[in-house]
């Protein structure tokens, strides 16, 4: 577990992301320009998405039919009992609380792609079609909290009309939109039409995983200060929700047939917090929550919390449930 802790620690992602923070820390003028962040973050998505499709064409339906169902049902439950946490012993608010489930419920698609990273250092490897359980987390999780968080709203004159608006803001927003692209794109090509972009998508993604780690360490840094308006209690949430959910994670992606690899990316699937495509949907759909409570506790907690320690943590579990020792 120490070996396994330190080499994550010492990864060029991590390192990546430490050395963002650290320039914020120190006042250093290093900044990437807007258009590059989201460059980064279009093809990471898209590329993510587009590797997935390739896999999953080559994926029979008798292998990813459980996997699919546990995530997706793990995707409507998830912000269910967040939702409930938050709001009956946390006290907070039913928007924000419902915020927090979008994000929590969700999952961090940069996360889940160290998780992959980490394996291949690490000798383990997860099935293919991982990318594509991605989409199944994510969608449900997000459209379950909005509607949580506009039921709590009181100046929606219409629920009909609020789940409309739901829906158009899940299904066609960026990230969304460019994971679900993708898959089909891979799905549609195949192995064969992934290859002929492999050089583009493929082969440069963890170079432009890193650069896109180097700026959420100055993200997250920036969103340091916000703790004081979080409080304590969101701290605790932010780092014992995603143990919790990554444990539960790991123990049914077991359950569903998955490999040992495979169960800890669904693990820290379950474990991470969305900070692209849930704050994307919760800014239009849900205008009165505190930015300053979710996105400081997806971001600057849970988001290194899962980078540094989670991932090793999550593939120790995954071992021990697998009858090995972590």
């Amino acid at each position: 577990m120490t070996s396994l802790l330190l080499q994550n620690l010492l990864s060029p992602m991590v390192l990546a992301f430490v050395l963002g923070a650290i320039a914020v820390l120190v006042k250093s003028d290093l900044r990437i320009p807007d258009g590059m962040y989201q460059g980064l973050s279009i093809y990471l998505l898209f590329a993510i998405g587009l590797r997935g499709g390739g896999e999953l064409s080559e994926t029979p339906l008798a292998l990813l039919w459980r996997p699919a169902l546990i995530t997706v049902l793990l995707g409507f439950s998830t912000p269910l009992w967040v939702y409930a946490i938050l709001k009956f012993v946390g006290r907070f608010k039913g928007v924000d609380a419902a915020a927090l489930a979008a994000h929590y419920g969700s999952v961090s698609a940069v996360t889940f792609t160290t998780a992959l990273l980490f394996l291949e250092a690490v000798g383990a490897k997860a099935e293919g079609f991982m990318p594509a359980l991605v989409a199944l987390l994510e969608l449900p999780a997000i459209f379950v909290a909005l509607l949580l968080g506009r039921r709590a709203q009181t100046n929606v004159a219409s629920t009909a009309i609020g789940l409309k608006e739901i829906v158009r803001e899940v299904v066609v927003g960026k990230a969304s939109l460019l994971l679900l692209g993708g898959v089909a794109i891979g799905w549609a090509s195949g192995p064969h039409g992934v290859a002929q972009v492999a050089p583009l998508f493929l082969a440069p993604f963890k170079g432009v995983l890193v650069l896109f780690l180097l700026e959420m360490g100055m993200v997250a840094a920036r969103r340091f200060p916000d703790f004081r308006q979080a409080g304590p209690f969101l701290l605790v949430f932010a780092i014992v929700m995603p143990i919790v959910h990554g444990a539960l994670g790991v123990v049914l992606g077991q359950f569903a047939g998955l490999s040992l690899g495979g169960a800890t990316v669904l693990g820290t699937m379950a474990a991470s917090a969305s900070y692209i495509a849930a704050p994307i949907a919760v800014r239009s759909a849900l205008p009165e929550a505190n930015p300053g409570y979710y996105i400081t506790a997806s971001l600057a907690v849970t988001f290194p919390f899962n980078l540094a320690l989670g991932l090793p943590l999550y593939f120790a579990i995954a071992k021990l449930a697998f009858g090995g020792s972590p």
